[in-house]
């Protein structure tokens, strides 16, 4: 069982600048363990691969994140792996099949899903949930709420 962190319970935060943004996922990234599945939603240009960036920066020591809109996933090898998957293109249940994004799911992986409501089948019931509102050089306002 995993002792408490910052995250554990829902939190709100607004973050007034990129930097702090930054800040938010890399202090969000150090409480990941393997299995542990993300859900990022908030509108287009909201910040959803910036957070994975920075998340894949602190866990992995590399800026090796770039958007897989048009691959659907990648993977950023580490201890552990990190699957970065985009469903942003998604459009019926059926087209997750062919993609055979499941096997990201297997537990020995930090999986990170950009645009996840466009296919919550596709997502266990134990997640972190992540909403970001904002765009441009604006703050965001950051929402986690911990797997139940």
């Amino acid at each position: 069982m995993r002792t408490s962190h910052p995250f554990a319970e829902p939190r709100a935060a607004t973050c007034p600048d990129l930097a702090a943004f930054e800040a938010l996922a890399a202090s969000f990234a150090a409480v990941l363990c393997p299995g542990d599945v993300v859900g990022l939603d908030g509108p287009l240009g909201s910040g959803k691969t910036t957070f994975v960036r920075a998340v894949v920066r602190a866990r992995l020591g590399d800026d090796l994140a770039t958007s897989p809109t048009f691959t659907f996933w990648h993977r950023y090898p580490g201890d552990p792996p990190i699957d970065h998957i985009d469903l942003y293109r998604v459009e019926k249940p059926d087209e997750l099949r062919e993609l055979g994004l499941e096997e990201a799911f297997g537990g020995a992986s930090i999986v990170l899903v950009e645009w996840w409501c466009h296919a919550p089948e596709l997502m266990p019931r134990r997640r972190y949930e992540v909403t970001i509102e904002g765009s441009g050089e604006g703050p965001r306002s950051v929402r986690v709420v911990p797997p139940r």
